[in-house]
C-alpha cells in the first residue's frame, strides 16, 4: 500500500476546530445521487460565502461523512476532498458508462456489467488507496451487506473502532477503498456482487441499501456517540449536528391495485424497493424524534415535519436537517417541475434522464437549503 494509514494518535486530525461535531449523510439511490449532489453543491456554496473561502470543500466543514450505495460514492469523494463540481462531473461524465448493459446471457443474474463502474471508481479513488488512508480528510462511514454471513457491515476509518484494532488480521482500515465503495453500490439484479478479500477470506458483498440503512444518518450518529465504537462525540444541540441528504422517494403506489395482482412476480419486483423505502423513512423519523429538527418536508399529513416535537425522555441528542423530495407528480409539481414525468426519474438507473435529475436537485436546493441550517 502506498498511502499512510490513519493511526489512532492521528484521529484528531480528521476533526475540525469547533465545539460542534458535524455529520453529513447521503442516502442510496443509484443515478438519483445527482439530486443529492446538487443539494450538496448549494451547501458548499453557502459555506464558501460564510467563511470567505472560494475553494472550500465539504471535507473542510464536516467531521464525518456517511453514505450507502451511491451515497457511499459521494461520501468517499467528499472525504477525499473533491469539490461538488468534481463530483457532479463524475456522475455526468461516467453515468452512462457505469450503467453499461451486460451480455444477454448474464441478464438472468444482473442487468449491468461491473467492469466500467469498477474502472471509474479505481480511477477516481485510486487503486492502492485503502480505507485507513491519510488521504481521507474526515471520518468516512459506509454500509455494505456481507452475503456470506447475512450481516450488515458498517465500514469506517475510525481507528478506535473494535473492527480496526491493531491485533486483528482483518482490519477494515486495510481494505481497498474503491472496492468497498463498489461493494456498497452492488445493487442486486442491477450489478454483480463484489468479492473482497478480508483477512484471507473471500467474502461476497452486495449493496448496503438492502438493509435498514439505505439512509445511514441515524447509524452515523450511533457510531459517532456510542461507547463501543470509541469516538464518544458529545451529544446535544450545539454539540452534534447531522445533515441528511436524500436521493428522492419513489413510492410504488397504484390506486387500481387489486388482491389478484399480488403474485410472485409482484412480490419479487415491488417488495424489495418498498422495504428499502420504508427503512429510509424510518431512519428519517428516528432522526427527527431524537434530534432537534430544524428543517424537513412533512413526514405525512398527521406527523407533519416534527419540528418542535419532544424526544422520548425529553433529551434531544443532536441538531438535524433533512433534504429530500417525493419523486411523484405531486412532489415534482411542488418544485415547479411539472414538465418532468415522475416515471422517468424514479428508477435508480434513470441515466437517460440525468438532466432532469440535476434540475430536480437544483430546484430542491433552491427551495430548501438555507445558511441558517448550519452551525
Amino acid at each position: 500500500m502506498n498511502d499512510t494509514t490513519l493511526h489512532p494518535a492521528e484521529a484528531g486530525s480528521a476533526a475540525k476546530a469547533s465545539d460542534c461535531h458535524r455529520i453529513l449523510s447521503i442516502d442510496g439511490g443509484g443515478i438519483r445521487g445527482l439530486i443529492a449532489v446538487e443539494v450538496l453543491s448549494a451547501i458548499e456554496a453557502l459555506l464558501r460565502e460564510r467563511y470567505g473561502k472560494p475553494d472550500l470543500v465539504l471535507a473542510d466543514h464536516f467531521d464525518m461523512v456517511a453514505g450507502t450505495s451511491t451515497g457511499a460514492i459521494i461520501a468517499t469523494a467528499v472525504s477525499l476532498g473533491l469539490s461538488c463540481d468534481q463530483i457532479r462531473s463524475f456522475y455526468l461524465d461516467s453515468g452512462s458508462r457505469m450503467f453499461a448493459h451486460s451480455h444477454f446471457y448474464e441478464r438472468f443474474k444482473y442487468k449491468y456489467k461491473d467492469e466500467m463502474l469498477s474502472e471509474e471508481l479505481r480511477s477516481v479513488f485510486g487503486v492502492d488507496t485503502h480505507l485507513g488512508s491519510a488521504k481521507l480528510r474526515c471520518m468516512l462511514m459506509m454500509i455494505v451487506r456481507n452475503s456470506n454471513a447475512d450481516e450488515t457491515w458498517t465500514l469506517t476509518n475510525n481507528p478506535q473502532s473494535p473492527y480496526n484494532a491493531e491485533v486483528r488480521g482483518d482490519r477494515q482500515l486495510d481494505l481497498p477503498l474503491w472496492q468497498l465503495v463498489r461493494a456498497s453500490a452492488a445493487a442486486p439484479s442491477f450489478f454483480p456482487p463484489e468479492v473482497v478479500t478480508v483477512g484471507g477470506r473471500e467474502l461476497v458483498f452486495i449493496d448496503g441499501s438492502v438493509s435498514s440503512y439505505c439512509n445511514p444518518a441515524f447509524q452515523a450518529v450511533i457510531h459517532a456517540t456510542a461507547a463501543p465504537y470509541g469516538m464518544n462525540w458529545k451529544t446535544g444541540p450545539g454539540s452534534l449536528e447531522l445533515v441528511s441528504v436524500g436521493t428522492g422517494l419513489a413510492p410504488h403506489s397504484r390506486k387500481d391495485l387489486r388482491s389478484n395482482d399480488i403474485n410472485l412476480v409482484y412480490d419479487a419486483t415491488v417488495l424489495p424497493a418498498s422495504l428499502i423505502l420504508s427503512s429510509v423513512i424510518e431512519q428519517d423519523f428516528l432522526c427527527r424524534l431524537f434530534g432537534v429538527c430544524h428543517h424537513g418536508q412533512p413526514m405525512d399529513k398527521n406527523l407533519g415535519d416534527m419540528v418542535g416535537v419532544p424526544a422520548p425522555g425529553g433529551t434531544k441528542l443532536f441538531d438535524y436537517v433533512r433534504y429530500n423530495v417525493d419523486l411523484t407528480e405531486r412532489g415534482l409539481a411542488g418544485l415547479g417541475l411539472s414538465d418532468i414525468a415522475a416515471a422517468d426519474v424514479q428508477m435508480i438507473d434513470s441515466v437517460a434522464h440525468m438532466e432532469s435529475l440535476t434540475r430536480i436537485g437544483k430546484a430542491l436546493a433552491a427551495r430548501d437549503v438555507r445558511a441558517t441550517h448550519f452551525q
